[in-house]
């Protein structure tokens, strides 16, 4: 019971980092700002939406795509251990938001797909953390849904602090979200190095 229950809070953890609620209110704010307000609504649920398909995509069809290439999980656990850590790094050190992705103004269709719902709600590390926590060969459907809630969860929490980005932003402004972010990006670069030190250790048997 324990274990499932710490297996719980770590895919919680892991999953809030690397979709990254928080950090993704800069980029909403900046990216919508010459968007007119009746639009900024839609564009946030547009994003999540696109972004919830692109996460269950690959949660339902990625290892078998993996598979079909020769490529196992357990190696992909490994490469995307090492693809977290890098990412978690940018995270510490405020890179995690490129320039070129925020500056972008595009019409409001297009902005809700890029750069807010891929890459910056469902990034790498989204794709990465979702595979490998839905592993078929490693974890029962039962767990598979529950990864499944978390996902909407997290993505329904996402939703909300978009539309009240403008309320928030006023409250942490650029600094709490710095803040915020290299303490989920230090937490996640624990969590990729575990998934690496787990995957070699499977690998090698």
């Amino acid at each position: 019971m324990v274990t499932k229950a710490t297996e719980i809070v770590e895919a919680c953890v892991l999953l809030w980092a690397v979709i990254d609620p928080i950090g993704t209110i800069p980029v909403f704010i900046a990216v919508t700002r010459s968007h007119a307000d009746e639009h900024r609504s839609w564009i946030a649920l547009r994003a999540v939406l696109v972004a919830g398909g692109v996460l269950f995509f690959f949660l339902i069809a990625g290892q078998l795509l993996l598979e079909a290439m020769g490529v196992p999980l357990i190696v992909f656990q490994i490469s995307g251990g090492v693809v977290l850590f890098l990412f978690s790094l940018t995270m510490i050190f405020g890179e995690s938001k490129p320039d070129e992705e925020v500056k972008i103004v595009r019409s409001h269709q297009e902005t809700a797909v890029f750069p807010l719902a891929v890459p910056s709600i469902a990034g790498p590390g989204a794709i990465i953390a979702v595979m490998v926590l839905t592993d078929n060969h490693r974890f029962s459907i039962l767990h598979q849904v529950g990864i499944a809630v978390i996902i909407i969860g997290i993505l329904a929490i996402t939703l909300v602090l978009l539309v009240l980005s403008g309320r928030i932003y006023k409250y942490i402004g650029n600094a709490g979200a710095s803040v915020i972010s290299r303490i989920m990006g230090l937490i996640l670069s624990a969590v990729a190095a575990n998934n690496i030190l787990v995957g070699l250790k499977e690998y090698f048997g």
